[in-house]
């Protein structure tokens, strides 16, 4: 039964690590997303900032 309790544990700490990675990611992502939108707030109030979409709009 000792072998069954390691591989428990080693399950747990595997789905705990992973889901702290994509916690981490998804507040870097939101982050970022709200980066995005204060920088084109910022060009869209200087004099000429017409923002379009993707490159070379």
């Amino acid at each position: 039964m000792g072998n069954l309790a390691y591989l428990f544990a080693a399950y747990a700490v595997f789905w705990a690590v992973t889901f702290a990675f994509v916690f981490r990611i998804a507040r870097r992502q939101k982050s970022l997303q709200r980066e995005i939108e204060s920088l084109r707030r910022a060009l869209e109030t200087r004099p000429g900032g017409d923002v379009g979409e993707g490159r070379g709009a």
